[in-house]
């Protein structure tokens, strides 16, 4: 009978070495996958962060021609604006003549008439 017992309780510890070996297997693949499954998430979240800065970065250069071609605009009105308001003198003339300066030429207007619509 002890022997009988002894081939049992072999079985036993075979099956339960085995279901052991089987869970350790099993684990090591679900690790693998985790593994895998990380890198490649990993992997989009880079990818999608590149294209993120890659276009922050166009949007800014954007942004820095607007401003230039900006700041390039206000100064030529700017520079319309000063040569507008500030060239035209209506000189008290004993003949009621206006006198216009542009761009450093006089020029004298004797008669107006209305603008033609």
């Amino acid at each position: 009978m002890s022997v009988r017992i002894k081939a049992v309780v072999d079985r036993f510890v075979k099956e339960l070495q085995e279901a052991l070996d089987a869970d350790i297997q099993d684990r090591i693949m679900k690790e693998r996958e985790m593994q895998s499954y990380i890198q490649e998430r990993e992997r989009e979240v880079a990818e999608r962060e590149a294209a993120w800065k890659a276009e922050l970065s166009r949007r800014e250069a954007e942004i820095a021609r607007q401003e230039a071609r900006l700041k390039m605009e206000k100064e030529n009105l700017e520079k319309e604006k000063s040569v507008l308001m500030g060239t035209a003198s209506n000189q008290d003339n004993q003949d009621g003549a206006l006198e216009i300066t542009v761009s450093g030429e006089k020029y004298r207007c004797l008669r107006f008439s209305k603008a033609k619509k």
